[in-house]
């Protein structure tokens, strides 16, 4: 998995049950979509409209509208639902063997229909291309997928894994047509074909159209009838002026803390726009190459501990739209604890974080560079890192410096090794404790770190994976985290909220902000 999906924009514990999941919502999905056509307005760019390749909040958002999942995620909930299933269960104790059969009348947007086969196909070929920039990733258990019937999907797992429903529910499970994508290669045309609530009118550099999908089937009752989806690519300033200025209805990701501030601030404009705010579990991180001749050193990662000052950062730099973090796993998740604090406190101690120093043997000043780069963790962050800088300089303790690159560099870089300290951000992909930490510290972990840990690997992330009942697992959970608050390999910064700012007359925004990261179309309405 990518360090995907960018800046303070999800919480909530899954409970996965091992037994049969019933359907809910209507068979016909109640898709009239006889309400107003809605404009919104993204700085983020949607980077791929093939499944087997988007892994960005931006391409979710087009596969969540476009495609179906086997199962997916209710407003406001966390356990996986049927969606083109009418029903999925683990059909062993080991949580190895996971059956779903279909609903009758499923049909893709080109009235192909939409059988077993191309659930087969789908996965297969998600695992096949392998896309450097897809979900792939997500799915090392997975071993074979067999259709008995046209209804009915077989998965055979390596290995037990109980989060396999929320993994399939996310948009790395989207079903496409197996007629119309190719089994070696990703889609180029910029097309899309699902069975979703929505079909893919067009799609260009500035903007896509969405009509609804009439012959869709599925729980999602659609309450308007399109969405016009405008691209600003990172402008905020455009994106704030359209909504300003009544081009779009909405504005969702991509507004600075200021503007947002601003908007909630001002009750004098009469212009009739308010910010809906929903939860996030979306996080980011300090992280330390731990092979890196001055961060490598425990002390030196102590003192940064015990100096950051994360109140300050978040109402300085970020106007409140996050708070504090002080646990791996965010809070409103299975398993969050407050490690973190416990281990540092809350408030800056230069007592603690020059005898950590000293413990190592350090006496002078350490020198050390922050590497940021805001191209992917939003133009906040090197502000954010300029004010981390400043509060280890504070302490007299540390030389710091702050460096900004390009992302492409920026990822290239931390493969080889180069950087000791730097920014990692994360929204999640579904929301499971497993998701905050398996990708983190398992094998082959995301972060470049040069960390390892054979309890974690060995036998905290597979204990935990297998566990069908989520909420048993916050002991473990809790160990994984002190852990980590003991080695630090990462410190948590903070946790951010989530934000749409609307026209006064249009509804259903806080449908689309919660812990799963599905922003759905079909709860938004225009009066």
């Amino acid at each position: 998995m990518n360090m995907r999906k960018k800046w303070p924009v999800l919480s909530i514990a899954a409970g996965l049950a091992v037994g049969v999941l019933t359907g809910c919502g209507s068979d016909t999905g109640g898709s009239s979509g006889d309400g107003s056509a809605i404009v919104m307005g993204m700085s983020d760019d949607v980077l791929a409209t093939d499944p087997a390749s988007g892994y960005d909040p931006g391409s979710w958002l087009l596969f969540n509208n476009v495609f179906q999942s086997l199962l997916s995620f209710p407003k406001g909930g966390t356990e996986p639902e049927p969606e083109a299933a009418k029903d999925c269960a683990f059909t062993d104790t080991a949580t190895t063997v996971y059956k779903c059969t279909l609903r009758d009348g499923l049909k893709f947007s080109n009235g192909d229909a939409l059988t077993s086969k191309d659930v087969k196909y789908s996965f297969d070929r998600l695992l096949k291309i392998d896309d450097a920039a897809g979900p792939a990733i997500m799915f090392p258990m997975l071993g074979s997928v067999q259709t008995p019937d046209e209804k009915t999907v077989v998965f055979h797992l390596k290995y037990a894994d109980a989060t396999f429903p929320s993994k399939i529910a996310s948009g790395a499970g989207s079903i496409v047509d197996h007629r119309q994508y190719s089994s070696d290669g990703l889609r180029k045309d910029n097309r899309a074909v699902g069975s979703g609530p929505y079909k893919l009118d067009s799609f260009s550099k500035d903007k896509a159209v969405f009509s609804v999908n009439d012959g869709y089937r599925g729980n999602a009752e659609v309450n308007n009838s399109g969405v016009t989806l405008k691209f600003f690519h990172g402008d905020q300033a455009a994106l704030k002026n359209a909504l300003l200025s009544d081009q779009i209805d909405l504005a969702y990701r991509g507004l600075s803390a200021n503007d947002i501030a601003d908007i909630e601030d001002d009750t004098t404009t009469g212009l009739g726009i308010n910010v809906v705010e929903g939860s996030s579990a979306e996080v980011q991180h300090l992280v330390f190459n731990m092979d890196d001749p001055v961060t490598g050193k425990l002390g030196v990662r102590k003192a940064i501990a015990y100096l950051l000052d994360r109140e300050a950062l978040v109402s300085q730099v970020y106007e409140d739209t996050a708070t504090p973090l002080y646990s791996i796993i965010p809070a409103g998740i299975t398993g969050h604890n407050t490690s973190f604090f416990d281990t540092y406190g809350a408030r800056p101690s230069k007592s603690k974080a020059e005898a950590a120093l000293r413990a190592e043997g350090i006496t002078g000043k350490v020198r050390l560079t922050l590497w940021s780069t805001p191209s992917r963790y939003g133009p906040a962050t090197d502000q954010e890192f300029d004010a981390i800088a400043k509060q280890l300089d504070a302490s007299g303790l540390f030389d710091a410096s702050v460096k900004s690159v390009p992302y492409d560099q920026y990822e290239k870089d931390i493969a080889k090794g180069k950087y000791g300290v730097y920014v990692k951000g994360w929204v999640p992909d579904y929301p499971d404790p497993d998701n905050f930490t398996a990708p983190f510290f398992g094998k082959g972990n995301v972060l470049s770190n040069n960390f390892t840990n054979s309890t974690i690997t060995g036998h905290l992330i597979p204990k935990t994976a297998a566990e069908s009942d989520r909420a048993s697992t916050d002991a473990d959970y809790g160990k994984l985290q002190d852990v980590v608050a003991d080695e630090l390999p990462m410190i948590p910064i903070w946790q951010a909220k989530q934000y749409a700012v609307v026209r006064d007359n249009v509804y259903g925004l806080e449908y689309c902000l919660d812990a799963s990261t599905v922003f759905r179309f079909w709860e938004i309405s225009k009066g």
